[in-house]
C-alpha cells in the first residue's frame, strides 16, 4: 500500500470517528481540569443531561439522513409536554397519557412529513411554520402558564420517568439507551431503514426503484416528533409541571448532535450510534464549562465552534 494510500485511509478513518474521538477529548480534558468530572455522581448527571437531547436528536437523524431537516421539535415538545402534564393532572394514569403523548407527537410530525412530501415544500420551511403555530399552540393550551402534575398516585409514577433511580441509575439514561436500541434496529435492520439511506442518496433513483418515497418522508418526520414527545415525558416529569415555553433552542441542539454523529446534512449517510455519542459531546461540554465555571456566555461561543468545526469536517468528508 502506497503511502498516499494510507494518508488517504488514516484520513478517512479519522474523519469516520471524530465524534468518538472529540468526545474522548473532551473526557481528558475535563478529567486533567477537575478532580470531580470523573465521579460517578458526575457521570451519571452528564447522562441524564444528556438524555433529553439524545432522544430528540435520534429521531432527527432519520430527517436529516433523508436529506430532510426539521426545526419543530422543541415545538412539538412544548405542546405535547402541555398535553402530557393536563392529562397527568387530571389523574389519568402515565400507562395510557405517556402513549397518547407520543402518539400526539408521531401525529404532528406526520402532518409536517405530509406537506413536505405531497406539497412539494421545502422541509425548512415547512418545520419552520410548523415550529411558530405549536409554539403559539403550547401557549393557547397552557394560557401561557405552566401545568402542575400534582401529587396524585398517577403523578408520582408519572415522576418517575424524569426524577426516579432503578439500580442507582436515573430512569432517563434507561430510556435514552432503550431508544437508541429501537432506531438503532430499525435504521440498520430492517428494509425501512435500508429505503431511509436510499431516498437521502438520491430520491429520483430511490423513486424509480419502486421505493414510496412519500410514506418513507412521512414516517421519518413522524418518528421524529415521536422521539420529541418522549423526551417532552421525560423533561415534564422531572420538573414535575409542563412549560409552555419548553424546548426553546432544543432544535438546535438535536441537529448539532446529528452533524457531530457524523450524519451528512446532505442525506445518505450517517449512523444512529454517532447521534448519540454526538450528544454525549455536547453534554460533556456543557458540564466540563459548568464545573469550570465558564459563564454561559461563553459556553454558547465553544458550542458554536465545536459545531462549527463539525461542519467543517462534514463538509470535508463529502468533498472528499
Amino acid at each position: 500500500m502506497s503511502t498516499l494510500t494510507m494518508n488517504k485511509a488514516a484520513t478517512r478513518l479519522l474523519i469516520d470517528n471524530k465524534a468518538f474521538l472529540a468526545l474522548a477529548l473532551l473526557v481528558i480534558v475535563s478529567a486533567a481540569l477537575s478532580d470531580n468530572f470523573l465521579t460517578v455522581d458526575n457521570i451519571l448527571n452528564v447522562l441524564r443531561q444528556s438524555s433529553i437531547n439524545a432522544i430528540i436528536a435520534m429521531g432527527v437523524t432519520f430527517v436529516i439522513l433523508t436529506a430532510g431537516i426539521d426545526l419543530s421539535v422543541g415545538a412539538v415538545l412544548a405542546l405535547t409536554g402541555a398535553f402530557a402534564g393536563a392529562m397527568t393532572a387530571s389523574g389519568l394514569t402515565p400507562w395510557i397519557g405517556v402513549p397518547g403523548t407520543v402518539a400526539a407527537g408521531a401525529g404532528l410530525g406526520a402532518i409536517a412529513g405530509a406537506f413536505v412530501a405531497y406539497g412539494r415544500i421545502q422541509a425548512f420551511i415547512v418545520t419552520l411554520v410548523a415550529m411558530t403555530i405549536l409554539r403559539g399552540a403550547a401557549l393557547v393550551f397552557t394560557d401561557g402558564r405552566p401545568i402542575s402534575i400534582g401529587t396524585t398516585p398517577a403523578a408520582d409514577l408519572f415522576w418517575q420517568l424524569g426524577g426516579g433511580y432503578w439500580l442507582g441509575v436515573p430512569i432517563p439514561i434507561y430510556l435514552m439507551f432503550f431508544v437508541f436500541v429501537l432506531c438503532w434496529g430499525v435504521l440498520h435492520h430492517t428494509r425501512f431503514g435500508r429505503h431511509v439511506y436510499a431516498v437521502g442518496g438520491g430520491e429520483k433513483v430511490a423513486r424509480l426503484s419502486g421505493i414510496n418515497v412519500t410514506r418513507i418522508k412521512i414516517s421519518v418526520y413522524a418518528i421524529s416528533g415521536a422521539c420529541a414527545a418522549l423526551a417532552s415525558v421525560v423533561l415534564t416529569a422531572r420538573l414535575g409541571s409542563a412549560q409552555p415555553t419548553a424546548g426553546t433552542g432544543y432544535e438546535l441542539d438535536a441537529i448539532a448532535a446529528v452533524v457531530i454523529g457524523g450524519t451528512s446534512l446532505m442525506g445518505g449517510r450517517g449512523r444512529i450510534f454517532g447521534t448519540l455519542v454526538g450528544a454525549l459531546v455536547i453534554g460533556v461540554l456543557n458540564n466540563a464549562l459548568n464545573i469550570m465555571g465558564v459563564s454561559s456566555y461563553f459556553q454558547m461561543i465553544a458550542k458554536g465552534a465545536v459545531i462549527l468545526l463539525a461542519v467543517l469536517l462534514d463538509s470535508r468528508s463529502t468533498s472528499s
